[in-house]
């Protein structure tokens, strides 16, 4: 079985070091990459290649090392006519992709006899989309999970071939999540691949009338709005780490809430009375620097203003002495 691997981020490279490694058992090869081209990022802002093509990078030389083709990569901004020529020059049977980040039309997936699966964090058909992580932390669940289908026209609405769900606990980032979805793919990967080549795995249809769905993130998303609840914030800040982080104004300068969580003790006695949302009332030993919201209060314990360092909320205090006080927003 020839396989294209297409993926971008961090959390889809666990998954094609997996598929490489199982090139040993003589059963499929990976035969080419697609990846998103090179971005500017950092301060610096020059173009660096994706997590999945450093990584491709790497085994593509270790193939060679070993006396094995290197690794064939396809960077392009969309999938035109000339991919496609490209992509069958490579003979593929299958197409395995994991937050690639682009749809792949008839014409692409005709390319490949087997057809193709996308890997997919979330408990399909819930959160159907691109942010499906920062959905179900935003909405509170207790569990959520990982889905890996078969690639239809329609976005994720194609046929279950393997599910698994584990809890949340409400502490999780979208960084935290994303690492362990990033481990558990990884690991469903060789039984589903083996099921596919013996033909003993069947997809299973979705409920669509029970889909959801997630929509793109942008850096607005990450603002903070104090009329909110100190519970939704609080989720809202898990959320949006570690992008687009969840900020605020305070006067001119953007200030990044990094970690946060609703403060209840002594609540109810020393700031009995609300005060306007998003007001800094005072401090705790524990929770950090109390903010009020417009349901509750908020214990700050990380904060950073934007091109500044990272700080636990004491030494933040020691460079902004008459932030107590203050307004945010």
């Amino acid at each position: 079985m020839r396989i294209v691997y297409a993926g971008s981020p961090d959390s889809a490279v666990p998954a094609l070091e997996t598929l490489v490694e199982l090139e040993q058992e003589g059963e499929q090869e990976v035969v080419g990459i697609l990846t998103n081209p090179d971005s500017p990022r950092g301060r610096h802002g020059r173009p660096e290649p994706t997590a999945v093509s450093v990584a491709a990078a790497r085994l593509s030389e270790n193939r060679k090392a070993s006396g094995s083709r290197g690794l064939v990569q396809l960077k392009p901004e969309n999938l035109t006519a000339e991919v496609r020529e490209q992509i069958a020059l490579l003979k593929p049977d299958l197409l395995i992709s994991f937050a690639y980040g682009h749809i792949f039309g008839p014409r692409f997936l005709g390319l490949f006899p087997q057809g193709g699966i996308n890997i997919h964090p979330s408990l399909l058909p819930r959160y159907r989309g691109p942010t499906p992580i920062q959905a179900a932390i935003l909405a509170g669940d207790r569990e959520t999970g990982i889905t890996i289908q078969t690639l239809a026209r329609e976005m994720d609405a194609g046929a279950i071939l393997v599910q698994e769900r584990f809890p949340l606990s409400g502490e999780e980032t979208t960084g935290d999540v994303s690492a362990l979805v990033a481990q558990k793919a990884a690991a469903l990967l060789p039984d589903l691949l083996r099921g596919l080549a013996r033909g003993t795995l069947i997809g299973r249809p979705q409920a669509h009338e029970q889909a959801s769905f997630c929509s793109l993130i942008t850096k607005e998303d990450g603002r903070v709005h104090w009329s909110s609840s100190a519970v939704r914030i609080a989720a809202h800040i898990r959320a949006f780490t570690p992008w687009p982080l969840s900020w605020t104004l305070h006067g001119e300068q953007y200030l990044y809430i990094l970690e946060g969580k609703p403060f209840t003790a002594g609540a109810a006695g020393v700031y009995a009375k609300p005060a306007v949302p998003g007001t800094v009332l005072g401090i705790d030993k524990q929770a950090g620097i109390l903010i009020q919201t417009g349901e509750g209060i908020l214990g700050v314990t990380r904060l950073q203003y934007r091109a500044k360092k990272a700080l636990v909320w004491k030494a933040f205090l020691n460079g902004a002495r008459h932030f107590i006080g203050s307004s945010l927003g």
